[in-house]
């Protein structure tokens, strides 16, 4: 089988180097960037399962595209309230001054995005619809659509020029915001040109858990759909694999002697996120540990104008993926 993924150092490196092997499956693991992996599943079905932007996945299933099976495993998730950008001239001091605004992303389907429309419009009362949209390469001239997508009628999103990208735009004031899942250059060297809309955006997403209790999902795992057809054991085989693979990476994070990453303070972040989250697993897999945040993202979806209906969970996972999927792997 070949598996389109991310590389993840601690969830999924395991399944990467071989040394967690799904039950049944030679799995070859290759790793892909994020801007082409969805791309290239979605246009090409390049792989026999891969990694898959959740809000794309939702918006295709929707419309009638029934060529993915989801795998209740969730490989990527991330608070978002960092990564919304504000021209540092643009006037914006609030959330709400974003009505009638600029606003840049990459594409207007990606989860990140749906999740930062979100809370600005539950938070915020900021709808999309009160925001003029612009899409467009990120940090270099040129676009192309991940998958087919429809928008609403009424909803402004434009393609910006050919010869520009979005993070120059946001530099020089042509936007007056950037939803990004990379931090700005202008950002990052401290030229004062671009800030955070949530500089204390720890403390916002700590709150924001506490309200809400969502960790948003970013992305899922999906089978092209005549593989699950003709196998849909792997199911329980891939899941259980993931599982694996993750506890193996976490159990490595929480050996503080030889620290497992280059960051100073792990041992007081896993302090942290531990209290935060009270004990339970921030990565949790399956459907019912997350049951909340995937309907919320359905509906969000709906309210957004990326999907033509409120699909119901059985649609974008395999009937195999609901309890707990259990068939055995190998380490």
């Amino acid at each position: 089988m070949t598996y389109g993924g991310c590389e993840y150092w601690d969830r999924t490196g395991s399944l990467m180097d071989g040394s967690i092997r799904p039950a049944g499956i030679d799995l070859n693991y290759i790793v892909v960037t994020l801007y082409d992996l969805f791309r290239r599943m979605a246009r090409s079905e390049e792989f026999d399962a891969a990694e898959m932007s959740m809000s794309t996945f939702i918006a295709m299933v929707a419309g009638g595209d029934r060529r993915f099976v989801g795998i209740p495993v969730f490989p990527s998730r991330n608070f978002r309230h960092s990564y919304l950008f504000i021209n540092a001239a643009a006037g914006i001091d609030r959330p709400e001054d974003l009505r009638g605004r600029r606003i840049g992303v990459p594409q207007y389907e990606m989860t990140a995005a749906l999740w930062i429309r979100a809370i600005l419009q539950y938070d915020h009362g900021v709808t999309p619809g009160d925001m003029l949209w612009h899409t467009g390469g990120l940090q270099s001239p040129g676009y192309t659509d991940r998958a087919d997508v429809s928008f609403p009628a009424d909803l402004k999103v434009t393609i910006i020029p050919d010869d520009k990208h979005l993070e120059g735009m946001l530099d020089a004031g042509e936007l007056d915001a950037l939803i990004s899942p990379l931090r700005p250059a202008s950002l990052a060297s401290g030229q004062g040109l671009v800030r955070r809309m949530f500089p204390d955006f720890r403390a916002v997403e700590k709150d924001y858990y506490k309200r809400t209790r969502i960790f948003p999902i970013m992305h899922t795992v999906v089978i092209r759909r005549p593989v699950y057809e003709a196998n849909r054991w792997m199911v329980a085989s891939l899941f259980e694999a993931f599982e694996l693979a993750k506890r193996k990476g976490h159990e490595r994070l929480l050996n503080t002697g030889p620290l497992a990453v280059g960051l100073p303070w792990v041992p007081a972040d896993l302090e942290e996120i531990d209290a935060v989250f009270g004990g339970d697993d921030p990565w949790a897999y399956g459907i019912e540990p997350n049951r909340k945040v995937l309907e919320a993202m359905i509906q969000y979806s709906f309210e957004q104008g990326l999907s033509e209906r409120v699909v119901a969970l059985e649609e974008l996972f395999a009937e195999e993926g609901f309890g707990r999927p259990s068939i055995g792997a190998s380490a």
